[in-house]
């Protein structure tokens, strides 16, 4: 049984996180559903406890001191190990319960993640389920520092997802370039590289994994290709192709059907892969469960 003091120390630590990521007490107390005077008090009675302080306040923001840079990394792990161990509890009974955050790239095609979420809440209902969209190199970086459980990604076929994760996966195929009905391209059977060397190319941001499928593959085909515009979002894209700006490669999965648009193929285009990874040390009971929910997908989709 958790006493008192224990339950006081660990509501302590989840204010400091909720301080420390909010940057603001108000945001804060009202993210853990408590009046900003009770949580002023707590953070005041535990930095009176350490001899130091863990945030400079100002009128706008809050900032971490050393100190509290220092603290907030083992506030974490010591919120995770006790949520862990909660959720180890309740499985040795039979029951999945916890946290689980999940990031998904807008871009995932192997998958319904929107079906898969929707069965596992049905199947897990005790899991604080949070989902949050993203790109893949910071869902990796998310992944390794913990805080994040569970993560789609989509990567160069040739380049591994970081070290430090477990990796399923669920999807390899090539790009298709995606032109306007009117482009002299349209009709074209089977592209090379070489032949879209002199469009404007519409991508995602420079250093992502997405723009690295594609100039890693003009790198390797020993072409400089153009990109003019720069966007996070697949339908921002394909409107910009639809009115003539640019062409894209995407997975064709990706292409709605619509006549102002023609998805053709590409011989020498990028080739990308799909995966649903995690963190490769012990993972939750309801990461697990995630995972498996992922594969059981995947095998219903290749029976189908």
């Amino acid at each position: 049984m958790i006493c008192y003091h224990d339950w006081v120390e660990l509501q302590q630590l989840r204010y400091v996180v909720a301080i420390a990521e909010e940057r603001n007490f108000t945001r804060a107390a009202e993210r853990c559903f408590v009046v900003q005077s009770a949580l002023s008090h707590q953070i005041k009675a535990l930095e009176q406890e350490l001899g130091t302080a863990l945030f400079v306040r100002s009128s706008r923001r809050v900032d971490l001191t050393p100190a509290g840079e220092a603290f907030l990394t083992e506030a974490r792990s010591s919120l995770a190990a006790a949520d862990r161990a909660a959720a180890v509890a309740a499985e040795a009974v039979g029951q999945v319960r916890g946290s689980l955050s999940v990031g998904v790239i807008p871009t995932v095609t192997a998958v319904s993640v929107p079906d898969i979420i929707a069965a596992f809440h049905a199947s897990h209902p005790h899991v604080d389920l949070t989902v949050r969209s993203g790109g893949s190199n910071e869902f990796m970086r998310d992944l390794s520092s913990g805080r994040l459980d569970v993560a789609f990604l989509g990567v160069d076929a040739d380049v591994a997802p970081a070290s430090g994760l477990t990796a399923h996966e669920i999807a390899r195929g090539r790009l298709v370039a995606v032109v306007a009905s009117q482009h002299r391209l349209a009709h074209t059977g089977t592209l090379a590289l070489a032949d879209l060397v002199d469009e404007t190319f519409i991508d995602f941001p420079a250093g992502s994994p997405g723009r690295l499928q594609g100039d890693r593959a003009f790198a390797a085909a020993g072409l400089q290709r153009r990109v003019g515009f720069e966007a996070m979002s697949t339908e921002f894209m394909l409107a910009l192709v639809e009115r003539g700006l640019g062409v894209c490669l995407l997975p064709v999965e990706c292409v709605p059907a619509n006549p102002a648009l023609r998805a053709v193929p590409v011989a020498d285009g990028p080739c990308r892969a799909e995966y649903v990874a995690w963190g490769s040390f012990n993972p939750s009971p309801a990461s697990r469960a995630f995972i498996e929910q992922v594969k059981e997908s995947i095998a219903l989709h290749m029976v189908g």
